[in-house]
């Protein structure tokens, strides 16, 4: 298995969390039966159709250990968690999108989501994880899939993962519609959506 580190520290104006807390918007889904799960890959295909995905499906993909640090929010970093599972690069190899396609919304159960930009998405460390520290993904962490994205904050990758939409143009997700940044970055220190046309970040 290939193995990425992609660990880059602590942000500035945040703190090491002495844990790694549960957190997530709703409920945590009922059925998390693996052999019930799927991935729809929707939008801007090159195909022109939508394809599904069952897990076995996915797990016959390259598969990628990366190590990374996680960014929540609301200022604290998880330090040196270990993620495997599929690289995003190897979705996109499957299932290629259309040329034109800058952006990608990412779906979770329950209709949560998250927009990242192509480049984004297939970062190097971006991957659909199913395990972590070689467990399998606890459904209050996301199982059985949910997509990392290391470099960007958490939110931007949604535990519970369902749906991949190909996009052409950029929409916001569930959290930047209501007021988050649209990029979520952490290492530019911005926040909230007002921070966009200012450039503004928060006090350090």
């Amino acid at each position: 298995m290939t193995e990425i580190d992609v660990r880059r520290g602590v942000p500035a104006g945040h703190r090491v969390a002495s844990e790694w807390r549960v957190s997530h918007y709703g409920p945590v889904p009922r059925r998390t039966d693996p052999g019930g799960w799927d991935l729809r890959i929707s939008g801007a295909t090159a195909s022109g159709h939508d394809h599904l995905l069952g897990l076995a499906a996915l797990e016959a993909l390259p598969r990628v250990r990366v190590h990374a640090d996680l960014h929540c929010v609301s200022g604290h970093t998880v330090l040196d968690l270990c993620w495997s599972g599929i690289p995003t690069t190897a979705l996109f190899d499957l299932i290629p999108p259309r040329e034109d396609v800058r952006y990608v919304m990412a779906w979770a159960q329950f209709g949560y989501s998250a927009n990242l930009t192509r480049a984004d998405f297939a970062a190097e460390g971006s991957l659909l994880a199913t395990h972590v520290a070689d467990r399998p993904l606890e459904p209050e962490r996301g199982g059985p899939l949910r997509l990392v994205v290391p470099h960007l904050y958490s939110w931007k990758g949604p535990k519970w993962l369902r749906q991949i939409e190909y996009l052409t143009q950029d929409r916001r997700g569930f959290w930047e519609e209501r007021g988050y940044h649209n990029s979520g970055d952490p290492w530019t220190g911005r926040r909230y959506s007002h921070q966009e046309e200012t450039g503004e970040g928060p006090p350090l």
